[in-house]
């Protein structure tokens, strides 16, 4: 699938979504005031961390990209950045769909 195909089926999610629980209009729950850098799975140095070392030693994944974006976003407290955060999350959450999609179409070729 291209990249419009899966951004389509993220739009379709968004209206499944809307459909459901109709406007959402939520605090962000970010940064210092929330108390995120007290929780050690969420700690932006940490993800970092095992993300460089992950890859260091060749063992790198998806998980560990979108990971350390998500702590990133969370972490943030400032709406500007914490926007770029959360489209960086979201462009490696894309992206990881797309790197699916292509393994499952290379599949299906192998197979016939």
């Amino acid at each position: 699938m291209s990249l419009q195909d899966v951004l389509a089926e993220v739009a379709e999610e968004r209206a499944r979504q809307d459909a459901k629980w109709g406007p959402q209009n939520h605090p962000d729950g970010t940064g210092m005031a929330y108390g995120l850098s007290a929780v050690p799975e969420l700690d932006v140095d940490f993800a970092k961390q095992r993300c460089d070392a992950a890859f260091a030693r060749g063992a790198g994944t998806w998980e560990h990209i979108l990971y350390e974006e998500f702590c990133e976003a969370m972490a943030e407290d400032d709406p500007v950045r914490l926007r770029a955060e959360l489209l960086q999350t979201a462009a490696v959450a894309v992206h990881w769909i797309e790197a699916l999609d292509r393994r499952h179409a290379s599949r299906q070729l192998a197979q016939q």
